[in-house]
């Protein structure tokens, strides 16, 4: 099961992904229709542009001479400098139709040909042709959707001749609409990154950092050490828990107090009975030695080192054991405040990670808190088992590394 910051931070970076998802969906839809509004502005004012640039180049009326297109004196019918120079400027395509068959334009056929002597389509044709309206708005141009506006042209009675167009391709609209989301989501995706760092630093200093704190003093307390209380900042639920562990923390150490002092008294009491005992045994040992000797009954002393040994910890290999036996717990036994059990556990970490370590590393790798575990390595290192060193960083003070002497 993942732990807790892991389900936060999928928790987080699920909201953020279906959040910055949704706004992109709900953006690229109005980005859409503000595209098409954008193109349709665009074609309507390249159109006024072009016939302003035709009128300024070519003065004289729009008419017809022996079925040719006219603009004063010049004709416009299959010549392309003029169409073709007005696309340049406007990157538009453009047509000039005489009638509804097109006369001079940059639109090519499927086959790259410009599209001389075809015709415009029926609904252009009703609007512009017979009402005599400008046509603003998609519409199939050979085959193709683009963005066009469609102007009638008029000869000195004010008859329609012909048509001028001016069209901007779909891809147009949509290469605005890919570009805009682009940037959109590169904008997004740098502030979705700042806010899942600064989300993800707010929550592990004030949420999983004071946990860890007060989870390794439970198992601190639960292995048998006694432990400092917390002092963590936090939500109030997290104070709460705080105050709460505080207050377990300062009964349990209220109970080993008046314990302790009941164990005193009766060790007390034994260790005069012990003494009683003891002169009893040396006494009936006398008599049997001036009795008899038994060889059986001396003292072996390397088979009850081997027997402490085995006692001690039967799941580690001899070598570890003498370890124990001759340098971690002595003749006078472990200080008051240590166990084996937390020994060996610290032992074993540090043989199997065969580096140099520090004191966080080991309580991150035994689940203590790093004030319990230092206590054990300062007692080791006092025995002569570990080695240390001053590890120096660019900044802040050294930190101090642990290693296992290898006899």
């Amino acid at each position: 099961m993942h732990s807790l910051k892991h389900q936060i931070l999928l928790l987080m970076l699920g909201s953020l992904i279906l959040l910055a998802a949704s706004f992109i969906f709900v953006f690229g839809w109005y980005m859409k229709e503000r595209a098409v509004e954008a193109a349709i502005v665009k074609a309507e004012t390249d159109l006024e542009t072009c016939m302003d640039i035709i009128n300024v180049r070519m003065p004289g009326p729009w008419q017809i001479k022996s079925g040719i297109l006219y603009k004063g004196d010049v004709q416009v019918s299959y010549q392309t400098e003029l169409v073709d120079h007005l696309s340049e400027l406007t990157g538009d395509t453009v047509t000039l139709f005489l009638g509804d068959t097109r006369t001079a334009t940059t639109v090519r056929d499927a086959n790259g040909k410009r599209a001389i002597g075809t015709k415009v389509s029926d609904v252009v044709a009703q609007t512009v042709l017979k009402n005599g309206q400008t046509y603003l708005g998609e519409a199939n141009v050979v085959g193709q959707l683009f963005q066009t506006a469609y102007e009638p042209i008029r000869d000195s009675n004010g008859e329609i001749i012909g048509i001028f167009y001016v069209g901007i391709s779909k891809n147009y609209t949509q290469a605005f609409i890919v570009n805009s989301l682009i940037r959109l989501s590169i904008l997004g995706l740098g502030l979705t990154l700042i806010v899942i760092v600064l989300t993800w630093f707010f929550i592990q200093r004030v949420i999983i950092h004071p946990l860890r704190e007060i989870t390794l003093g439970t198992r601190d307390v639960a292995t048998g050490h006694a432990t400092e209380k917390v002092n963590v900042t936090g939500p109030r639920e997290i104070g709460d828990l705080a105050v709460a562990f505080n207050q377990m923390v300062e009964r349990l150490s209220t109970i080993a107090d008046e314990m302790s002092k009941v164990t005193i008294v009766r060790e007390s009491k034994e260790d005069l009975l012990e003494d009683y005992e003891v002169i009893g045994s040396l006494e009936e040992g006398l008599e049997n030695e001036f009795k008899e000797p038994n060889p059986e009954n001396k003292y072996n002393e390397e088979q009850k080192v081997y027997k402490n040994r085995v006692e001690i910890n039967p799941s580690l290999d001899a070598s570890l054991d003498e370890v124990f036996e001759h340098k971690y717990l002595g003749r006078k036994g472990l200080p008051k405040g240590l166990n084996v059990v937390t020994l060996r556990q610290i032992l074993t970490f540090l043989r199997d990670t065969d580096e140099s370590v520090s004191a966080e590393t080991v309580a991150e790798g035994v689940k203590l808190t790093r004030v319990t575990v230092r206590r054990y390595l300062d007692y080791l290192e006092q025995c002569s088992v570990l080695g240390t060193e001053l590890k120096y960083g660019t900044v802040g003070r050294p930190v101090k590394l642990f290693h296992l002497i290898q006899d």
